[in-house]
């Protein structure tokens, strides 16, 4: 799995400098041809659109997502833990608060960079209703459980404009999400010698493929959406996700804009390890609100 997110990275560095390099060439046929009125249009367009197409954009804020979450984890001798509903079984709030945050690079005209960052800490503590397999040990019915899931959410992206004009964008994207998964159950015994604990953690490169749009809407209104999905299967990892988003941004003040959306990730990863093995399913969607930062010079997009 090292390996290919190693490759997934060194591809996502080499594809954009490809792209510039061809989109340059391209762009610099129609900039003689359109010279004069496309440098006009530049000029009004930087003054009438502050926040947009703009080199660097830096974003964070908070992600409201309802949680649905499933985990199963058991060792390696045939004995299957139970498939546990942590919201259910483990009293976790459906409901949760989440810190995400964004960077984005335009390489050019039509290519940028990406990366995102999200991170979600929930735990609970609940006396069973039924009894639980988890790990190496059996947690009996009325005994009471604590239990926590850590999870931190890496992405880079690369993406390509196919349409790109001054008001609207279209385009395609490649990169990856990479889950840092921790998952863990402790029984809550009278004495120290009473107590015992199962956890799981697992890394999980899931790569994606998709397709965006990025409008304005008007001098201080823009709109973004994009979608992806992936698969894959390699050796004792087995992994697909789900994701989107759709957000509305407001210009605030110049380069400073408030954006609010929502955002929806799925995962479902089966991962065989030394001593365990784990099915991990989860869906992590709801709204979300930011504070966006857009700063550089501006990138010039033609008309013709």
């Amino acid at each position: 799995m090292k390996k290919l997110f190693v490759f997934l990275v060194m591809t996502l560095l080499w594809i954009p400098l490809k792209a510039q390099t061809i989109a340059e060439n391209n762009s610099s046929e129609s900039v003689t041809t359109f010279k004069t009125e496309n440098e006009d249009f530049q000029d009004s367009y930087s003054d009438d659109l502050p926040w947009h197409a703009r080199r660097f954009k830096v974003t964070a804020g908070a992600f409201f997502p309802v949680n649905n979450t499933e985990v199963e984890v058991g060792s390696n001798n045939g004995n299957f833990g139970n498939l546990i509903d942590f919201e259910k079984d483990l009293g976790f709030n459906k409901s949760s608060v989440s810190f995400m945050g964004t960077f984005e690079w335009r390489i050019s005209r039509r290519s940028r960079l990406g990366a995102e960052y999200y991170y979600l800490s929930r735990s609970a503590t609940k006396t069973l209703q039924r009894e639980i397999e988890f790990g190496d040990h059996i947690y009996p019915v009325d005994a009471t459980v604590s239990a926590f899931m850590d999870n931190h959410i890496a992405r880079i992206t690369y993406s390509y404009a196919f349409i790109s004009k001054p008001k609207y964008e279209i385009g395609a994207l490649i990169g990856a999400h990479v889950l840092f998964g921790d998952v863990g159950m402790r029984l809550e015994g009278a004495t120290i010698d009473a107590e015992y604990k199962d956890n799981f953690d697992f890394t999980a490169p899931l790569p994606d493929i998709g397709i965006w749009g990025e409008f304005v809407l008007g001098r201080k209104v823009g709109l973004y959406a994009n979608i992806n999905y992936f698969a894959i299967k390699i050796n004792d990892f087995d992994g697909r996700l789900l994701s989107y988003n759709l957000s509305v941004l407001y210009n605030v003040y110049q380069n400073f804009s408030l954006t609010a959306g929502y955002t929806g990730l799925n995962i479902r990863v089966d991962v065989e390890k030394e001593r365990l093995n784990g099915f991990f399913k989860w869906g992590y969607n709801g709204p979300t609100i930011t504070a966006t930062y857009s700063f550089g010079n501006h990138v010039k997009l033609y008309k013709h």
